[in-house]
Parts: C-alpha cells; sequence; structure tokens
C-alpha cells in the first residue's frame, strides 16, 4: 500500500539529506512545508494572500493554513503512490489532520526518527564552518580543513561561522525541538506507526535501514529500483 512517510528529527540529524534520498530512489516526492509555503506565496490567489498577510504579521502560520497547503500539494499526480513529508506535522492538531487526509488519499502513515543524541547534534552545529565564497561546509571536528580555518577550494578564504550555530543558540532550538516532537513521537509509538533509526550511522547505511524499513511495511512505490548508489 502506497505510504505517507513522517520523517522527524532534531536540526542536524540529517533528515532533509534522508528524505532527498527517498524521493531519488522510490520515486516519490519530498515535501516540505517550509518550501511549498515558501512556492505558494507567489501565486495570485486567496490563499497566498493569507500566506502573505502571516509571514507580513511576523507570526507562525496557523495550522489550519499549513494543512490546506500540504493537501493542495499532495493531491498532485505525483503524490499518489505517496510521499515524504519533512517538517510536518509540527503539532498535534496538524498529526489528527494528516490522519484525515491520509484516510482520504488511501494512504498509510510511517513515522520515522533519525535517532542523534543531543551531544553529538550539539556538536556538529558548533563546529560547523562555511567558506563565504563557494558556501563549502567544514566541520573543525569531524570534516576539518588542510589549513586550519581555511577553505581548501579558496585557501585566502577565511571560514566563518552561522551567528545561529553558537552553544547558546543551538541548546535553545534542541529543546524547542524536544518540546515539540515528544507529543508527536509518544502519538505514533502509541499507535504502534513509530520507527527510530540510529542517525549516528553513515548517511548510506542510514537510507538502507530506512529503504529497508518502509519496503518490509509493504510500501508501493513509484520505482522499486536498485538503491546501491544512496
Amino acid at each position: 500500500m502506497s505510504k505517507i512517510i513522517v520523517l522527524m528529527g532534531a536540526p542536524g540529524a540529517g533528515k532533509g539529506t534522508q528524505a532527498r534520498l527517498l524521493q531519488e530512489h522510490l520515486n516519490i516526492p519530498q515535501i516540505s512545508t517550509g518550501d511549498i509555503l515558501r512556492a505558494r506565496v507567489e501565486w495570485q490567489d486567496e490563499l497566498a494572500d493569507e500566506i502573505r498577510a502571516v509571514q507580513a504579521s511576523g507570526k507562525l502560520a496557523s495550522d489550519e493554513l499549513v494543512v490546506r497547503v500540504v493537501e493542495e500539494r499532495t493531491a498532485r499526480e505525483d503524490c499518489a503512490s505517496g510521499y515524504v513529508l519533512d517538517g510536518f506535522p509540527r503539532t498535534m492538531a496538524q498529526a489528527s489532520m494528516l490522519e484525515k487526509l491520509a484516510a482520504e488519499q488511501g494512504h498509510e502513515i510511517v513515522a520515522i526518527v533519525v535517532d542523534v543524541p543531543f551531544e553529538l547534534l550539539e556538536k556538529r552545529a558548533t563546529g560547523r564552518r562555511s567558506c563565504p565564497i563557494c558556501g563549502e561546509i567544514y566541520n573543525i571536528y569531524s570534516k576539518v580543513p588542510k589549513d586550519d580555518e581555511k577553505c581548501d577550494l579558496h585557501p585566502h578564504a577565511k571560514l566563518i561561522q552561522r551567528a545561529d550555530d553558537t552553544a547558546e543558540k543551538i541548546k535553545i532550538r534542541l529543546e524547542t525541538y524536544n518540546e515539540q516532537t515528544k507529543p508527536l513521537i509518544d502519538y505514533y509509538h502509541s499507535s504502534g506507526r513509530l520507527h527510530r533509526i540510529d542517525g549516528t550511522k553513515k548517511q548510506e547505511e542510514i537510507y538502507t535501514e530506512i529503504d529497508g524499513l518502509i519496503r518490509s511495511n509493504g510500501f508501493v512505490g513509484g520505482n522499486q529500483g536498485s538503491i546501491q548508489h544512496a
């Protein structure tokens, strides 16, 4: 049966990478609420006007508005065989609305959490550096540049740290994620649809485990091809 894959993970856990791999190898779309809201606001209709008004106010989009955008996007033909949700649902209200949407579309929900210890997530984020010229990403703990604090491709460029990659701000982001996501994790766990994946492994190993999990749950997607090049 076709699936809605709810992919969860803290900032830095690598769920975005896994969502893209699932899209590529299973031929189902990766749907990020942030991306579709940004794209939808470019339209000239009532819904786009509502999104622009929310953005202008600086407030978060309501559950009802987000669900309307998700419902519209997932009604497209490319979602008929299932899809990956990245960043949705974020609240219990959204999770409840997704249950109704899944039933209407004839999909089953599989929830997957990419688990990484918060200590490692903090280290990944605070150690991150990037080249101001090419954008190449390094990490002072795990992907060290050849010359300290200099880009390998642009040796005259001093690597920079994002303003929100400080230990204090990372801690706040992780605590916020934990508070928001715990009810969702408990919800999917209680219904027997939650699966945990060890996010400390290599990207390829994580993907292979997720792919096997989805297929063992009876996934029927748009492409059942090889995953050797994940």
